[in-house]
């Protein structure tokens, strides 16, 4: 019989104490859970260290990518599953991850796992947004790229099998919170892109916001998830819209500084 691989769940996390019990409950049978905290002002750590969670700190913030590297540095397990506060692992996806744990090892086989969206009180089931499979179940070789945001685990030759169940993601509870923080990749988008010598025209603005609402309420049939799906396609839009937006300001600043 095999010997049952280690499962270390990985987290980063700021001022997630609402949502981080909840999560945490849904991850407890895992042989150790990490979190690393970037200054969070309400109570998280208590509560993660009160559920046994092993708690590390980083004020610095490098981006997204270098922060899951920085997390994932501090685990022990032979199988990685990064996850986010406000996702929650569902039985059937609990069942398929311990199934891979009994198995023989795979050194060179990652997984992904089909996330279910909230979106403004609904489980979005079109819109791109479902089954949106991630990759979040991997060895403790394989690790997340340097992206600032958008970040995703760096594959390289690895076969990438899909696994049954969902992972509940509670994307949009609260309409201005979900709001601002579109904002702030946007934001973080448009540095690293003009970082990367990337730039844009005014025409790319508005041909890539329009692109995106089509793209998501009929392409992906946004149509079908009611009242819900037409304003995600708004707002995946307006989301384009301040990308190409704040990366067309940072090239205009730029030439007239030289100017």
């Amino acid at each position: 019989m095999p010997v049952r691989q280690r499962l270390s769940v990985v987290m980063i996390a700021k001022n997630e104490a609402g949502l981080l019990p909840d999560c945490l409950a849904s991850v407890r049978w895992a042989d150790e859970i990490i979190l690393l905290d970037s200054g969070s002002s309400d109570n998280t750590l208590d509560i993660a260290r009160q559920c046994g969670v092993n708690v590390y700190q980083s004020s610095h913030w490098p981006g997204y990518g270098k922060q899951r590297q920085l997390a994932q540095h501090y685990a022990s397990g032979d199988m990685i599953l990064m996850i986010d506060a406000d996702e929650r692992v569902t039985p059937a996806l609990r069942a398929a991850i311990e199934q891979v744990l009994e198995s023989p090892a795979q050194p060179h086989t990652v997984y992904n796992i089909s996330r279910r969206n909230l979106f403004l009180g609904r489980y979005m089931r079109h819109s791109g947004w479902y089954p949106d499979r991630v990759l979040r179940l991997y060895p403790c070789h394989y690790h997340y790229n340097d992206l600032q945001v958008h970040e995703s685990l760096d594959t390289r030759d690895a076969q990438v099998v899909p696994l049954p169940g969902d992972l509940q993601h509670l994307t949009c509870r609260d309409f201005s919170t979900f709001q601002r923080k579109q904002l702030a990749y946007a934001e973080a988008w448009a540095h690293q892109r003009y970082q990367l010598g990337k730039r844009c025209g005014i025409f790319s603005v508005f041909s890539h916001t329009t692109g995106a609402f089509i793209k998501t309420l009929i392409l992906r049939a946004g149509f079908l998830d009611g009242k819900q799906g037409w304003l995600l396609a708004m707002v995946t839009a307006q989301y384009t819209f301040n990308k190409y937006t704040a990366l067309w300001a940072l090239s205009q600043s730029t030439s007239k500084g030289s100017l």
